[in-house]
């Protein structure tokens, strides 16, 4: 069965360093949530201000680092904890970023959109980047 546990940041990079596929370790969030499976860490949510200035008004955060051990339905619920959470604690919308190569399906089933197409500039590892959201 799965279950949230709350994380720290240290705990959530961690995580990440060792399983995530493209992404290094954040300096630092807003908060972390982790799923665990029978007592063990499985996937960590690592959410904190957008890192696009122009989004940063106060009232949005963005999942900057959302990593998983590939244990099934904990992406999903972990986007819906966060946008619970980010609700809980005043603010207006979440966001995300995800690969083109990304289906976005623990997105859809956590209930968040996709906003649209993003282009990166040349010197990010994916030119493509599909923008989602859920507003709070």
């Amino acid at each position: 069965m799965l279950t949230l546990i709350p994380v720290s940041l240290a705990q959530a990079n961690e995580f990440v360093r060792q399983h995530h596929r493209h992404h290094k370790p954040v300096a630092g969030h807003k908060f972390s949530i982790g799923c665990s499976e029978n007592g063990r860490l499985c996937a960590v949510a690592i959410v904190g201000r957008p890192v696009s200035r122009y989004l940063d008004d106060g009232f949005t955060l963005e999942v900057n680092r959302l990593c998983s051990d590939g244990t099934k339905n904990a992406c999903s619920i972990l986007y819906a904890a966060a946008a619970r959470a980010a609700r809980a604690m005043g603010y207006r919308k979440i966001i995300t970023y995800t690969l083109d190569t990304e289906s976005g399906a623990s997105l859809r089933a956590a209930g968040w959109t996709n906003a649209g197409l993003d282009r990166q500039p040349p010197s990010c590892p994916a030119a493509l980047s599909g923008a989602n959201e859920i507003p709070l």
